[in-house]
């Protein structure tokens, strides 16, 4: 499970067991997690699920998985590599 942000106290990181996936990013901080699939293409980000978020929760991981799109592409291309 290498983690690859940690920012306002939310941990963006992938698992290692979930092979055959497209690209998607896991985020927790305390009892709240949530998964986003990211859309190359159309640079999209579509929640896959949450737990325990509130509305504003969302959006500010949102906010950060846009802020930080391509890093987080860059990251999972290197963690598939590594497979």
């Amino acid at each position: 499970m290498p983690t690859i942000l940690l920012i306002r106290g939310w941990r963006f990181f992938f698992y290692a067991n979930e092979s055959n996936e497209p690209i998607h990013i896991h985020c927790r901080k305390a009892e709240k997690e949530c998964k986003y699939w990211l859309d190359r293409a159309s640079f999209g980000v579509v929640e896959a699920f949450s737990y325990r978020l509130t509305g504003k929760d969302k959006r500010e991981v949102i906010k950060i998985i846009f802020e930080h799109f391509e890093y987080i592409e860059s990251e999972w291309d290197k963690f598939e590599k590594k497979k």
